[in-house]
């Protein structure tokens, strides 16, 4: 006798029955990283503040971003524009701060839109009411440093220019420290000990004498330093490459790729460099940092970008010098130590994550 089937069974029996798909090595290491709430919120903060940095010029410049004068718009972020444009005497570059300039443009008819706060990172505030180093003010938030210029702006673009230094250095050092590893570690023998020997015998170089003598030949800027440091940067990070090399090199998967007739390189860029990367990946929050604090050093001795290039270690310069300006050094120093404590947390999660007996016993924990 057959039986009715009811919606609910011929529903479930249409539906086809998806098969569990297993997440990549990477994506479990995210999950576990964004676990790790410090850590995760960390990198957003420094992605937001670096992403802000970079788009300073929209909200921290002298420029307006649009001027409506005589019937015409101009753009000043784009193009340079003359006083006489705007009803001023001299041919030469507006001073869109000029009372006068300023003036002009609130006359009927006309408009100018100035950023949030209108100062560049070597603008000179002439008309500042308080001898230099001023105040925290409404026209300077954090004041101004011993030469008049807004120290907020200088802030912001001193921290891009610490992180886009950092990068670089971080991306090279990793790079040249990879291949110096990889190379030791994975062909062993004479090869591990003659590079061994030569990497002992350059670590033994004075860096900082060396920095001192190349800048005291060339100009200092910011090729010149990234040149420098990456000579010594990647010494490290070279040593903990060797070992994952050295103990990655004895498995199984290793074997069978040289008995199918794989080539040396391809056995260390498809197999063994992905197997060692672990060390790679977990020290590049604490190489950036790293490269931040030398940068920070090196500008406060006086050896790194000349001026007037934002750095957060002239203003610590400035900062000693100027006992009494309190705000130079309380602002600079309260942004390289957020900084500092975002890429340190971001590290120490970005280790948990790829640890997974840590992961898996904070899970263990969780479920308890």
């Amino acid at each position: 006798m057959s039986r009715v089937r009811t919606d609910a069974e011929v529903s479930s029996r249409a539906q086809p029955v998806r098969a569990f798909v297993s997440p990549t090595p990477a994506r479990r290491v995210w999950l576990r990283f964004r676990q790790q709430r410090l850590g995760y919120w960390s990198l957003i903060v420094f992605v937001v503040a670096f992403a802000a940095s970079l788009a300073a010029p929209l909200w921290s410049n002298d420029k307006p971003l649009v001027v409506h004068y005589g019937g015409h718009y101009y753009f000043p972020l784009v193009k340079d524009y003359a006083e006489t444009t705007f009803g001023g005497d001299f041919p030469t570059p507006a001073d869109y701060l000029d009372p006068y300039i300023r003036h002009r443009f609130d006359l009927p008819g006309n408009f100018a839109i100035y950023p949030p706060n209108p100062y560049y990172y070597d603008t000179l505030n002439y008309f500042s009411k308080v001898p230099n180093p001023a105040p925290p003010s409404r026209d300077n938030w954090l004041g101004t440093d011993d030469r008049g210029r807004d120290l907020f702006a200088r802030l912001v673009y001193g921290f891009r220019v610490s992180v886009e230094f950092a990068l670089v250095l971080t991306f090279i050092g990793t790079v040249l420290g990879v291949l110096a590893g990889a190379v030791q570690g994975y062909f062993g023998g004479k090869t591990d000990i003659i590079g061994q020997r030569l990497i002992e015998i350059w670590s033994a170089l004075p860096e900082l004498y060396l920095l001192i003598i190349f800048a005291s030949i060339f100009e200092p800027g910011f090729i010149l330093l990234i040149v420098l440091l990456s000579l010594f940067g990647w010494i490290g990070l070279s040593d903990y490459v060797r070992a994952e090399f050295l103990r990655n090199r004895q498995q199984d998967y290793v074997r069978a790729a040289r008995a199918m007739g794989l080539s040396n390189w391809q056995i260390i860029w498809r197999h063994v460099l992905p197997n060692s990367l672990t060390p790679v990946i977990t020290f590049l929050p604490f190489r950036m940092s790293g490269a931040i604090l030398a940068l920070t050093s090196l500008d406060f001795l006086g050896l790194g970008v000349p001026p007037p290039t934002p750095s957060l270690g002239e203003l610590l310069a400035q900062g000693k010098a100027n006992l009494d300006a309190w705000w130079i050094s309380v602002a600079t120093f309260g942004v390289l130590v957020v900084t500092l404590l975002l890429l340190t947390f971001m590290g120490d999660a970005l280790r948990n994550a790829l640890d997974t007996r840590i992961s898996d016993a904070m899970k263990a924990g969780g479920n308890q």
